[in-house]
């Protein structure tokens, strides 16, 4: 029986925050205010550390620049992005990692809280193409509109992900032998606490303890 790997992507598979990462390159690229956008931005990924994000206000905060830019425009940001923020922070331990789990033949899929037109491209680099992070809205006329759809993937709401997506596919989490799941943060244990193979990577001090108390694997790729 195939056995499903599932990565969460900040901290996990990069040594980074891409969610956080992005609004500094913004401030680079002179296309916001930076003290604004740092003080909210240092404010939110400080509530999100501390297990109180208000995903509402956060997704309004950080998607409402896509809004600005043509597709287009954004896929080149993106690159330049990457380059700088994100490549950097990627370990040969990490790209093991998921190379191990594709050379035993199991399905891979990274759920990130983070929207997945920051993520899918961070994916790919990694060879992964199963992505669920949280959606972003197309209007008609092909932008970002700025808004998310359907529930984010934060906290219980990677639960609520996953199952949809194993629905669409004809599967349960029974459908595998094993259900890996890599991650952080104390956001993820929902998940954690529901595969059967959880591990800790470079965790928290909230999933190092119950890591610890539970006897759960823990990974560190930080320097």
């Amino acid at each position: 029986m195939k056995n499903l790997a599932i990565f969460d992507l900040d901290n996990t598979l990069i040594n980074a925050d891409s969610d956080h990462s992005w609004p500094e390159y913004l401030i680079k690229k002179g296309i916001v205010d930076e003290a604004e956008t740092r003080a909210k931005s240092d404010a939110f990924y400080a509530d999100y550390c501390a297990g109180r994000l208000n995903i509402d206000a956060f997704l309004k905060f950080s998607l409402a620049p896509l809004a600005r830019f043509s597709k287009d425009e954004l896929a080149a940001m993106h690159r330049e992005f990457t380059a700088e923020f994100i490549e950097p922070y990627i370990t040969p331990m990490q790209r093991m990692l998921v190379d191990s789990h594709r050379n035993a033949g199991d399905e891979l899929l990274v759920i990130s809280s983070t929207n997945e037109f920051i993520i899918t491209p961070i994916c790919r680099l990694f060879g992964i193409t199963n992505i669920i992070g949280t959606q972003v809205e197309t209007g008609a006329d092909g932008r970002y509109t700025g808004n998310y759809t359907g529930i984010p993937s934060l906290k219980e709401g990677k639960i609520t992900r996953l199952n949809q997506w194993l629905a669409e596919r004809g599967e349960t989490l029974e459908s595998y032998g094993k259900v890996y799941f890599y991650s952080d943060s104390k956001n993820d244990l929902p998940l954690l606490r529901a595969v059967s193979d959880p591990v800790a990577v470079n965790p928290d001090a909230e999933l190092a303890a119950e890591a610890a108390e539970k006897g759960w694997p823990v990974l560190n790729f930080k320097p």
